[in-house]
């Protein structure tokens, strides 16, 4: 059995926010983020498996509003939502992936159907919707991913003709209301340069590792854009012989440097340690083409690293038997 059972999550990275940094807003985040740890570290007590714990974790993320996936997911640039999600076992190197799904709840439990029930690694479109009502999983109206709050980051995206990072949306819509005197609280980090994905890494018991990874992707985004998030080896990606690794960030960045892989590919072939692959990834090589954000990967000792290049990441962590412990900035 293995001592050092762990999991983590992110909830994106971005921008803070440092005028509108509402007490009750951080400590909405920070309560969100301890609930999902809890309920993950619940799982890996409980022997569960990696798969299931960072399963459980994303379907938490997803169903609540407060993050860029599933209820809450942002819009395109046609009033409309486009959710992807991924996960990859390390035991096995299965994984499964779909991409601009509008009517499955939960993309994650989608990605996992893909992984255990299919030949194939990703479905796409109405081949993904379909695929997940074939297997059993809830469908939703497309109106149940709505919340005021990412509607009205589209209209001020909108109106500016411009796609923006979730939580740059945000931060706009913070302006909008500051200039209007709205005291209504906001959002630590400035949505309109937050980039809104959420995902969890995880190690069990067994010593396996798994990583889940679930988005809506960027405010007005075009019809049919994807990013990273179901891309295995760009926003997902987990090997037990090395990490597990869940990526947040500009998409088109991590996809064209493979972000995730090449965590696990510099532990492997220059034999250094999780942090080490992992701070270069986001630090060195993600920066020389303005790739913004952050990942979370854990590797199969236990160690955990957490490194962005953004003011601030939604992110904490958990060991089995210890408090979870959450943070924004940094």
């Amino acid at each position: 059995m293995n001592a050092n059972a762990v999991i983590a999550i992110h909830g994106g990275a971005g921008t803070i926010l440092r005028a509108s940094m509402s007490t009750r807003a951080e400590a909405e985040y920070h309560a969100a983020l301890h609930a999902v740890l809890s309920a993950g570290q619940r799982v890996l007590a409980e022997g569960g498996s990696a798969l299931d714990a960072v399963s459980e974790a994303v379907r938490l993320l997803e169903d609540c509003p407060l993050f860029n996936a599933g209820h809450g997911a942002v819009y395109t640039s046609a009033g409309t939502h486009e959710l992807d999600a991924a996960i990859m076992d390390g035991r096995t190197l299965e994984a499964g992936a779909v991409c601009s799904v509008k009517r499955v709840r939960n993309p994650v439990l989608a990605a996992r159907k893909v992984l255990e029930c299919s030949e194939h690694v990703l479905f796409a479109g109405e081949g993904a919707d379909a695929f997940a009502a074939a297997q059993g999983l809830e469908t939703v109206e497309p109106d149940y991913f709505h919340t005021d709050a990412r509607y009205g980051q589209w209209l001020l995206a909108r109106g500016q003709q411009r796609a923006m990072l979730d939580h740059d949306g945000a931060s706009l819509s913070a302006n909008a209301a500051r200039n209007e005197d709205d005291p209504a609280p906001h959002e630590p980090l400035d949505p309109n340069r937050k980039f809104g994905t959420v995902g969890a890494v995880a190690l069990d018991l067994q010593g396996h590792v798994a990583a889940a990874t679930s988005t809506g992707g960027i405010t007005n985004k075009q019809v049919g854009r994807v990013g990273d998030t179901p891309l295995i080896g760009a926003g997902c990606y987990a090997d037990d012989a090395t990490c597990a690794v869940s990526s947040t960030g500009s998409g088109e960045m991590f996809i064209r440097m493979v972000a995730a892989y090449d965590v696990a590919a510099q532990m492997a072939y220059r034999n250094v340690s999780l942090q080490d692959a992992a701070d270069d990834v986001v630090m060195n090589r993600l920066p020389r083409i303005d790739g913004r954000g952050g990942l979370i990967a854990v590797d199969a000792r236990g160690n955990v690293a957490l490194p962005f290049n953004t003011e601030g990441m939604y992110r904490g962590f958990a060991r089995l038997g210890e408090a979870p412990e959450t943070a924004i900035y940094r």
